[in-house]
């Protein structure tokens, strides 16, 4: 997995607008600690979907947390509004969704970062944030 793996909030806070995201966890969660994002037959079966729907996605990570030194477990940034008046947005939510807002797919996660919230974190962007971050853990 090349390249560096942005976090959600931060993609929020670049693209000033909410952002949608993939969250892929194991049942039961007893397993999450071994959890392999690689070998999730779900997951893969959802990136595939996306992938044929024109669907444009990349790897992000949680909502950042300097408290945490948290892996990398799969999760997806979206790459369409969250916009209900679109189409491409309306059919990936469905895809998704059940009509009341359940998942059709056990273990994955819709979400939606507002903006406001993802500005939370905005301290993160000022520049060497993270390099001194590094250097207290």
């Amino acid at each position: 997995m090349p390249g560096l793996v942005e976090h959600i909030d931060a993609i929020a806070r670049r693209e000033q607008r909410a952002v949608l995201y993939l969250e892929f966890h194991p049942r039961p969660r007893a397993e999450w600690r071994h959890y392999r994002f690689e070998d999730d037959a779900t997951r893969a079966a959802i990136l595939a979907w996306l992938d044929a729907h024109g669907v444009p996605w990349t790897r992000c990570g949680p909502f950042a947390d300097p408290r945490v030194m948290a892996p990398y477990l799969g999760q997806v940034y979206l790459h369409i509004p969250y916009d209900e008046s679109l189409a491409g947005y309306r059919v990936l939510r469905d895809y998704l969704e059940h009509p009341d807002g359940s998942m059709r797919h056990a273990g994955v996660r819709f979400y939606a970062m507002p903006l406001e919230h993802a500005m939370n974190n905005a301290e993160h962007d000022e520049p060497g944030f993270w390099e001194r971050w590094a250097e207290g853990f």
